[in-house]
């Protein structure tokens, strides 16, 4: 390889890392100031207790359920078995 490519090459090469390093540094950043300032989050508990179950009354979906599904949607609760 000649001087001229290997310059060229050489030049590739600091241009790529630095730019990696400008990009990683940027990811980085922004990943530790939102995770700092974010709000802690609600449990999973919680965010189902608020919202309304509604089942899936299709009688072909009726038809491929287990007896315990079909009790827990009865009972108003979020099925847990399939």
């Amino acid at each position: 390889m000649n001087v001229g490519r290997k310059g060229v090459v050489a030049a590739m090469l600091a241009g790529s890392l630095a730019l990696g390093g400008v990009l990683g540094a940027t990811v980085f950043s922004a990943a530790s100031s939102s995770a700092a300032t974010s709000t802690p989050s609600t449990s999973s508990s919680n965010s189902t207790s608020t919202r309304k179950f509604v089942p899936n009354e299709d009688p072909a979906h009726e038809a491929q359920e287990s007896a315990q599904r079909e009790a827990q949607e009865n009972a108003g609760q979020v099925p847990t078995v399939p």
